[in-house]
């Protein structure tokens, strides 16, 4: 029977309750430790591996089963803050380090060495794969402005004006296409990542040349904001991660970007303007990230050994196919958008816990870079030979961040994707006639997804407790 509306609990009381489960259950659990990515070896385990496994797995289950049972939901989403104007200066600074980054890629990987400290692998996987994903999950959308290929787009066609060259309409996107293009690229940018990560910067330069060159030509036919909108990898990705965060990127009619506005952080996730791409790509990327940190274990070594290029193709091709076949079972039992809403919180709380460490030890290699831009030898700044560490990181801490943003991201989703079921319930049935025994089919629909999220949270976490597998040199 349909609960009175004043019953409804708000979303910053959903939120509260998630926080409070959360905090509660990384206290309980912190002293029991295990061994991770990026903590110290000697730091062993209190209780043994399964006693974790059963705990989260079993804070995921039961906060699914208490948001199901007290009908956690909003009734509307709360009337976003007035509209805020990002300061011009800021925006013309992120632009212009975009800019340099990709410029500083380019003439690296034409002119320069190779070392650890390479940009091309420093911007494209620590600051751009991690860093901005987390900015714009967490905080806003930042790579509207960090884009230096819309920037590069915008200063070319400004020069063309000036030089009187005559504008060419643009072609209109096929909406057939949807956002599949991105969803390709972004498969590629996985193989790319998971593969042939042992490629040098000189490859990965010009696999980045080559994809700015592809962006501008798709910008000029299909127009920017359009490509940007559906096809752009990076633009698609860091678009959906911010349904996640607390401000909203607000365009003018012209495609210009200056404006964000407040919102309720995760509110986000209980649009209905979900695709079917979406839970692909939310696939794609939660899978990657289990992929790379199972990939690392002793156990994955033992069993594959250190596959080669086509073998390990192979293997990431059937362990996306699994990730993706069961997100589109569930999207096709609960819905696409509740499935979307109750995956992408994972998604991210699986990128925050597997390389955040990653994102504060590697990233200190810009240090390096910036004494040396061409990785030829140079020590401008007396730090060509800075050696990173996370030595400073406590391995406490570390798990329980892991532990914490694992567990977390599972306990949103589970409340974003029963508020969005919920809604979608209601909008089929707009009067209030249904009974209990359809209400209870609502619920009962949503078991899936729950099921999914118990299988990941036990996954992911068993992963992140194995010895990793370190090749002898």
């Amino acid at each position: 029977m349909r609960r009175p509306p004043g019953a409804a609990v708000r979303a910053g009381g959903a939120a509260r309750i998630i926080a409070t489960v959360g905090v509660g259950l990384v206290a309980f659990a912190a002293p029991s430790i295990a061994l991770g990515h990026a903590l110290a070896r000697s730091f062993e385990s209190r209780l043994p591996l399964a006693v974790y496994l059963a705990g989260a797995a079993g804070a995921v289950a039961l906060s699914f089963i208490f948001v199901l049972a007290r009908d956690v939901r909003i009734e509307r989403p709360a009337e976003p803050r007035r509209a805020q104007r990002v300061p011009g200066a800021l925006r013309t600074v992120l632009r212009a380090i975009g800019v340099i980054g990709l410029l500083w890629i380019l003439v690296q990987g034409v002119l320069g060495g190779e070392s650890d400290a390479e940009v091309s692998r420093l911007f494209a996987w620590v600051y751009g794969w991690v860093g901005v994903a987390l900015i714009s999950a967490l905080i806003g959308p930042i790579w509207a402005w960090l884009d230096p290929f819309s920037t590069v787009h915008v200063l070319g066609a400004r020069a063309l004006r000036r030089a009187g060259a005559e504008s060419v309409p643009a072609v209109s996107y096929p909406e057939r296409l949807g956002q599949w293009p991105a969803v390709a690229g972004f498969a590629a940018v996985v193989w790319l990542e998971l593969v042939a990560s042992g490629a040098g910067s000189r490859t990965l330069a010009l696999v980045i040349g080559a994809y700015s060159v592809y962006t501008l030509a798709m910008m000029a036919q299909f127009g920017r904001q359009a490509w940007s909108t559906h096809g752009e990898i990076f633009a698609v990705w860091f678009r959906l991660l911010g349904r996640l965060a607390p401000y909203e990127l607000v365009v003018d009619s012209d495609g210009s970007a200056t404006v964000v506005r407040r919102r309720g952080f995760a509110s986000g996730l209980l649009g209905a303007d979900w695709r079917l791409e979406d839970v692909v790509l939310v696939g794609l990327g939660t899978g990657s990230i289990l992929f790379d940190g199972l990939s690392q274990t002793q156990v994955w070594a033992d069993a594959f050994g250190l596959p080669a290029a086509l073998p390990q193709t192979i293997l990431l091709t059937a362990f996306m196919a699994i990730i993706i076949g069961a997100a589109l079972v569930v999207a096709r039992l609960v819905g696409v958008a509740a499935t979307g809403a109750g995956l992408l919180p994972i998604a991210v709380g699986y990128l925050l816990a597997h390389y955040f460490t990653y994102l504060l030890t590697d990233g200190q290699r810009i240090v390096i870079a910036i004494s040396d831009p061409l990785q030829r030898g140079a020590n401008l700044f007396g730090t060509a030979f800075f050696e990173p560490s996370g030595s400073w990181l406590p391995p406490a801490l570390v798990w329980t961040l892991q532990l914490a943003s694992v567990v977390g991201g599972h306990m949103v989703g589970a409340w974003a994707g029963h508020v969005v079921a919920s809604r979608q319930a209601r909008a089929e049935d707009p009067l209030g006639n249904g009974t209990e025994g359809s209400v209870l089919s609502v619920r009962l629909r949503q078991v899936p997804l729950a099921a999914i999220m118990v299988a990941l949270t036990t996954l992911t976490l068993w992963s992140l407790g194995q010895a990793l597998f370190i090749p002898e040199s």
